[in-house]
């Protein structure tokens, strides 16, 4: 039996090596990116609605939208920031929090109904709280969709995210 350490996370484990192959040593490499879409640091102007469902009924409804910034964003997700008292810390107590987000990218604004993963309450900002909020995309339109990828295609490219003409 010989200690070994799993170069992927760490752990300890013990195994049966009869000629002494393995040796234990920590992996040198560097961590691999597991995230299932690129993300892009954007800022870019976003207003966000919290979404309510009406209990015995499927149709959601959104309070007044308050307005923020998309910092990241992504196929699969997105970051937005905001100030203000409209939202309560109990609001985003639990993830899952649905939200109504529309997000002006330079080839059109795009909506997209997510669901919070998590949230950050920050330092204030004169005098009001700062909100962060990681969130992954539920549902959208097809015509958002692809406006969202060619400005996501853009931005891969290394390019400015709108052709100005």
């Amino acid at each position: 039996m010989q200690e070994l350490l799993c170069n992927n996370c760490g752990l300890e484990f013990r195994s049966f090596d009869v000629f002494g192959r393995f040796i234990r040593t920590p992996s040198t490499g560097k961590s691999v990116n597991r995230r299932s879409a690129p993300r892009y640091h954007a800022h870019l102007p976003a207003t966000i609605s919290l979404g309510q469902q009406e209990p015995g009924k499927d149709k959601l409804t959104f309070s007044q939208p308050v307005r923020g910034h998309c910092e990241t964003i992504s196929s699969t997700g997105l970051e937005v920031s905001f100030v203000g008292l409209r939202f309560g810390a109990e609001e985003f107590d639990q993830p899952g929090r649905m939200l109504l987000v529309s997000v002006v990218l330079p080839n059109g604004p795009v909506d997209a109904v997510v669901s919070t993963v998590s949230h950050v309450h920050l330092e204030k900002e004169r005098g009001l709280p700062t909100w962060l909020i990681g969130a992954s995309i539920k549902q959208m339109s097809d015509t958002d969709r692809e406006r969202l990828t060619v400005y996501l295609d853009k931005r891969a490219e290394g390019g400015p995210p709108l052709d100005v003409e």
